[in-house]
């Protein structure tokens, strides 16, 4: 797909969302599963007990579900033509727990609550429990019955412009504040050298480059651990400071020319980019990230919704009924 078939499939899918989201409701178990959100909270705090780094890979689940499609949990799905297979989704993790969330909630509501209600309240409750912000997640979504490997090239990647980024987030219906507010996730968790190595040893394909945005004592540690030559699946702190916290550190980075993806430094360091000035917002007052970040989670997971009788509730997260 060009980008321009790319553009013009996400701002369709961005129309549709003003009529698909005003049918999701922040009380649409109450009667049927009222339960739904303390069962899945109860969940994730065990999960933690294993993985402490649980919180942060099941709020990227969401927003990759999100970005292909809608938030329709075509994600979850197995197969040949899974959209786990694609490049940017490779590094993704945590189904297992979703996997024990639908179980949980199965016996509580059996064939009630759908795979994409979990993937957004999961979210949620993630970032909460992560020390982050709390919103009333609006609920009904149905689960669809298709992956959509082919539209997998619409989630962000950490090397792209930030002209080309607002631009996707644009039209799916999502501004310049809510743009620097959802990167704000990458306050904790961490990502692949892979995902950066470039900007330390071939930045703009030039080879022995670092990228000359990048702070000169940041570059010489992220070195010591994505060695030339070496492992580029190693995993590496987002935030080197407060990586399992949900907190605005984040922009201090940024600020201090020490964010590691590109794609995030971009966001202060765009000479003339609106998103500078909300940097230095957020940077400066974490409630009013924690208030954006809460509205734009809102708006991400409105985008393109199955509701009604469209789709189906799976009764088992990877594959259809």
């Amino acid at each position: 797909m060009s980008s321009f078939q790319m553009i013009t499939t996400l701002f369709l899918l961005a129309m549709m969302v003003g009529a698909s989201n005003s049918q999701l409701s922040a009380t649409y178990y109450a009667k049927t599963c009222p339960n739904v959100s303390s069962i899945v909270r109860s969940v994730l705090q065990q999960a933690e007990q294993n993985d402490i780094w649980i919180f942060p890979k099941l709020v990227r689940l969401h927003f990759h579900d999100c970005f292909v499609h809608g938030c329709d949990a075509s994600l979850l799905l197995n197969g040949t033509d899974s959209e786990k297979t694609a490049t940017p989704n490779l590094s993704t993790d945590g189904y297992a727990v979703i996997d024990d969330i639908k179980t949980a909630l199965e016996k509580a509501c059996p064939r009630v609550v759908s795979c994409a209600d979990i993937l957004a309240l999961a979210a949620q409750i993630s970032v909460s429990l992560g020390g982050g912000p709390t919103w009333k997640v609006r609920l009904g979504r149905r689960d669809s019955r298709t992956a959509h490997l082919e539209g997998t090239g619409t989630i962000p990647t950490g090397h792209e412009s930030l002209a080309n980024i607002a631009t996707l987030f644009k039209s799916m219906g999502l501004d310049s504040t809510d743009l620097v507010a959802l990167s704000g996730v990458h306050t904790f968790g961490r990502a692949r050298c892979a995902a950066f190595m470039d900007r330390l040893y071939n930045f703009n394909n030039v080879s022995g480059k670092i990228d000359p945005i990048l702070n000169g004592t940041y570059a010489k540690t992220l070195k010591q651990l994505c060695p030339k030559g070496g492992d580029v699946t190693s995993l590496i702190d987002l935030d080197e400071q407060t990586s399992l916290t949900f907190d605005n550190k984040y922009f201090l980075n940024l600020q201090n020319r020490r964010g590691l993806l590109q794609t995030d430094q971009e966001l202060f360091s765009t000479k003339g980019a609106e998103t500078v000035a909300i940097v230095n917002r957020f940077a400066s007052s974490q409630s009013q990230f924690f208030n954006s970040f809460a509205k734009a989670m809102i708006k991400m997971g409105n985008i393109n919704p199955l509701t009604g009788t469209n789709g189906e509730i799976r009764l088992d997260c990877r594959k259809i009924n």
